[in-house]
């Protein structure tokens, strides 16, 4: 799925290349708007809000992942030493544990930092601008609603790239 954010000076600006975006075939499940919380709670109607406002669900992921791998190289190693004498099942249960507990530690720090979009935007959103976020895998409805959005009066933003699992 492809990302193109756009930066509107204003609520009406943003709201109306969000609704040209809807109309060059953006399904409205996949275009945002993003602005600061009080901005946001005030001027943009909950169906338009990106979903989350912060970065649990991928922290949870990158916490599941790492927390697995590293519960399947202790039981890897448990398995190896006499001493310890981990079984098949003990790496199955060290794993399972390991993606547990990094899984719950990544998404509760995970919950206190914001959203990729957020975090890499924030001065923009501290000046008061919104941003219109369209995610789709289409591209040639991304290439429609990116002439829309900028017909609207909105400026593209350059994507920042991010690491493994976003």
């Amino acid at each position: 799925m492809s990302r193109r954010i756009f930066c509107a000076p204003d609520i009406s600006t943003a709201e109306a290349a969000l609704s040209a975006a809807i109309r060059a075939g953006i399904a409205p499940a996949h275009a945002a708007l993003v602005a600061e919380s009080h901005i946001e709670t005030a001027l943009v109607p909950d169906e338009q809000k990106q979903g989350t406002a912060t970065d649990f669900g991928p922290a949870a992921v990158r916490g599941l992942v790492f927390g697995a791998v590293v519960g399947l190289l202790v039981g890897l190693v448990g398995m190896h030493l006499p001493a310890v004498g981990f079984t098949a099942i003990g790496v199955v249960l060290t794993t399972v544990g390991g993606a547990l507990v990094g899984g719950w530690a990544a998404s509760l720090a995970g919950s206190s930092v914001p959203n990729a979009v957020r975090r890499d935007y924030d001065g923009e959103l501290a000046a008061g601008k919104l941003l219109l976020v369209i995610d789709d895998s289409d591209d040639d409805a991304l290439e429609l609603a990116t002439r829309a959005a900028l017909a609207a009066g909105t400026v593209p933003m350059n994507p920042h790239g991010h690491g493994l699992l976003q």
